[in-house]
């Protein structure tokens, strides 16, 4: 097959903002009762009754959040609207709007922008949200999208951080730590093609942690499971910045302390094989690595016989008194206090 070296590259300038809209929005459909009205007039109108509301908003910059070096433009769409989903999910809502704000440079063809967008529709359609409106403008340095999710859920339902008591149970969804060994993997191989541009990367032996790093899913199963289940969390946190930072937030809100057990973490065997090979230790990649948006969020300790053995989640540890701090246990049982290492995007 051959390749096109010369694409077809439209202008953005051709269409105008309000063409552009309208080009990028012609395939979002509306799925939710509660959307009354969505792109096309100054303002969405919603409807959600007697339901909670919930909202949260998110930016993802070129440069600090994505490298379009390995980053798909199809799979930062995608991911974009992920990230966004997951903090609903996170309060144990259902999502079911969102808004879609892009600033681009004129280094950007309209093609790109569709496949920006073609990532968009497609986890929206996943995820049966709807796209309600947001916002286009130019950038001077380069793609900055943001994206406000909405959500709705009974008041009984929602979870928030601060309700962890002294002798909750800690609990994780999935396994932790793939999505920034992916970052690891894709970093190496930029620099590979930097010096050697001949050499195409392998990505075969990373497939899982590449696709946890370049296309993460949000936990939007999690409410149906725990609901099945008769379990309501009593807090709950997505796992965007890393662990540790998480447990943190959980323990200072809801003003207890943690224990945190090493031997506990789930751990995807991929993960552990490529930590060994870029000679990383395993636990300090999962405990401080992000972007895994998984949930971690506490239990009654008296729901313990509800969740054992279930493969949707593990057990990692539990909480205590609040003077007793935050630590990790190692498999050596010794405690090592634990501190927030995780993504910090304001840190130099």
């Amino acid at each position: 097959m051959i390749e096109d070296k010369n694409p077809q590259r439209t202008s953005i300038a051709q269409l105008g903002e309000f063409g552009l809209i309208e080009h990028l929005t012609r395939h979002f459909d509306v799925k939710q009762e509660s959307t009354l009205k969505s792109i096309g007039d100054d303002a969405a109108v919603l409807d959600f009754k007697d339901k909670k509301v919930v909202v949260s908003t998110d930016l993802l910059i070129e440069g600090v959040h994505f490298d379009l070096a390995y980053m798909p433009l199809k799979h930062l769409g995608y991911k974009s609207v992920v990230v966004n989903v997951s903090d609903i999910c996170a309060m144990n809502a259902k999502p079911t709007q969102i808004t879609v704000s892009v600033a681009v440079s004129n280094r950007f063809p309209l093609e790109a922008l569709e496949e920006l967008f073609e990532g968009i529709t497609r986890a929206a359609n996943e995820y049966k949200v709807d796209v309600i409106g947001g916002d286009t403008t130019s950038s001077q340095k380069g793609l900055i999208i943001s994206i406000t999710a909405i959500g709705e859920a009974d008041a009984d339902e929602i979870v928030y951080r601060n309700g962890a008591k002294q002798t909750d149970l800690l609990v994780v969804t999935g396994d932790i730590g793939a999505a920034y060994m992916g970052l690891q993997v894709l970093e190496r191989e930029k620099q590979v093609f930097q010096v050697n541009p001949n050499n195409q990367p392998d990505l075969d032996p990373y497939t899982y942690l590449v696709e946890r790093q370049l296309k993460p899913e949000a936990r939007k199963d999690v409410r149906t499971l725990l609901h099945a289940l008769e379990i309501k969390p009593t807090s709950m946190i997505d796992i965007s910045d890393g662990l540790s930072s998480e447990i943190i937030h959980l323990c200072r809100q809801s003003k207890v302390g943690c224990n945190l057990y090493e031997d506990k973490l789930p751990l995807d065997p991929q993960f552990i094989s490529t930590c060994e090979e870029f000679n990383i230790d395993s636990t300090t990649v999962a405990i401080n690595g992000g972007e895994d948006y998984e949930l971690l969020f506490t239990i009654d300790i008296n729901d313990f016989d509800k969740i054992k053995g279930n493969p949707n989640f593990s057990i990692i540890g539990h909480m205590a008194d609040e003077s007793e701090g935050i630590h990790l246990v190692t498999r050596a049982n010794t405690k090592i206090a634990l501190k927030a290492r995780g993504w910090d995007a304001l840190s130099e």
